[in-house]
């Protein structure tokens, strides 16, 4: 099956940029974006000009970022700023290059969160989660809370450990130590983390992501164009995403049902079996997330995501290198976008020494209440 059905197009990533990250307070989310999508360009080797889609996230004027960039799209949109957008941002791009009615597609995220001070949940929470409306007269009111009480249910359950949480920020921090554009690049231990400060007891800070300034741009384009350009393409090969809004924040299953269903579509989709992916890059807001993933994905068991993620198995060397730019935990939390660029630069075979040897297929795994996952690969369908 192709990327939709009775076709065999293709389309690849032919370009991705991404800025610094931290805290950089002469920036906003659209000049963020407009480095990213610069770097992006000259990445694929090509003029801004060149791009006649343009779909945006997080950034609240797509006008000011047209005039400045001097494009003239012929398709301009915007998503939301929640971070369970990004994968459906993506897939408008592909659906736009294979409907055949434009070439070259950029989606560009732009992200002042920290110099801004932005903050999820609470009383100003705006991020689209609706969590008000049940959990904030309860002291529901981050995030953080429900996915600790996530956690403490499926530690319960099934036994799980704040040692193998630790297990996930220890690996994730080693990958950042190796990548020069991770905020965080001091080493943690195991004492480290338990010595750490609870947030919202049972996790701690070390279990939370970090909220930066940055911004990330990716170019698609169609398979048949892909190799005149630049860089070598990255295909996108598979492509699935499902909606499990209407359980809530807080689904019995730990979203395990949907991510499954969105499993075995993206796997039919791009003819690639669990066997054949060499790294995977999670959404990791939080450290349960990551176990929580590796189960509705069927990389690990239901019920044995904790003890999966013993032993290094994330780890660059392990069994399943995972995060190797070092996730949201110790990279910068750029909702999604930088795990996806991580995902091309594996598959290109350029990150020296966080690089994963003979990487043919990497994947791109969200749950939450928009799961998602994209599978990039070094050849065409």
């Amino acid at each position: 099956m192709g990327l939709i059905s009775n076709r065999k197009d293709t389309v690849a990533v032919i370009g991705v940029g991404t800025t610094d990250f931290g805290n950089l307070p002469e920036h906003d989310a659209t000049s963020l974006g407009i480095w990213a999508l610069r770097n992006a360009a000259e990445d694929a080797g090509i003029k801004l000009t060149d791009i006649d889609g343009l779909i945006v996230q997080r950034l609240t004027d797509y006008q000011k970022f047209i005039q400045i960039t001097n494009i003239s799209p012929r398709l301009v949109t915007a998503t939301p700023g929640a971070g369970r957008m990004t994968g459906g941002t993506i897939q408008l791009a592909v659906q736009a290059v294979l409907s055949g009615l434009l070439d070259t597609v950029a989606v560009v995220y732009g992200n002042d969160g920290r110099s801004a001070g932005a903050k999820y949940g609470g009383k100003g929470d705006t991020y689209g989660t609706s969590a008000d409306q049940l959990w904030f007269p309860y002291g529901m009111t981050s995030p953080g809370a429900i996915h600790a009480m996530a956690f403490q249910r499926h530690a319960a359950k099934y036994g799980t450990t704040n040692e193998q949480l630790a297990a996930i920020s220890i690996a994730f921090r080693k990958h950042a130590l190796l990548n020069p554009s991770a905020v965080m690049r001091k080493p943690i231990t195991l004492d480290d983390y338990l010595q750490s400060k609870f947030v919202c007891e049972p996790l701690r800070i070390l279990d939370y992501c970090l909220i930066n300034d940055g911004g990330v741009a990716m170019i698609i384009t169609s398979g048949d164009r892909a190799k005149d350009f630049k860089k070598r393409p990255v295909y996108i090969k598979g492509i699935a995403q499902e909606s499990r809004l209407a359980q809530g924040e807080l689904p019995e299953d730990f979203g395990f049902g949907t991510m499954q269903r969105v499993s075995k579509q993206v796997h039919e989709m791009s003819g690639v079996s669990q066997s054949e992916i060499q790294s995977l890059m999670i959404y990791d807001n939080f450290t349960p997330t990551v176990i929580f993933t590796l189960e509705g994905f069927g990389y690990a068991a239901q019920g044995e995501g904790g003890p999966f993620v013993e032993n290094g198995r994330l780890e660059l060397g392990g069994a399943l290198p995972t995060n190797t730019n070092g996730g949201h935990l110790s990279e910068s939390y750029m909702q999604g976008w930088s795990l996806n660029v991580e995902a091309v630069r594996q598959v290109r075979g350029e990150l020296q020494e966080r690089q994963v040897p003979n990487v043919h297929h990497v994947q791109y795994l969200q749950g939450g209440p928009l799961s998602t996952s994209i599978i990039y690969g070094s050849d065409p369908i």
